[in-house]
């Protein structure tokens, strides 16, 4: 899990172990409050690039919803 704040949320990124690789996904929270989660984005080789798509989603989300 790597985390980050980004325009005043707490963003994160998630590697989760699947079959020989990684999902990934992201998380978004302000304060203690959840604000959105993405489920699955998608499935990586490493666990860096998994934590990074979900960074990146996160930070899309934010983007748009800001």
């Amino acid at each position: 899990m790597e985390s980050e704040t980004y325009k005043g949320y707490a963003i994160w990124g998630h590697a989760i172990v699947q079959d020989g690789g990684y999902a990934s996904s992201g998380t978004i929270t302000h304060g203690t409050k959840l604000i959105e989660g993405s489920g699955i984005l998608g499935n990586f080789e490493t666990d860096e690039e998994a934590r990074l798509a979900g960074l990146d989603w996160a930070r899309a989300w934010v983007d748009s919803h800001g």
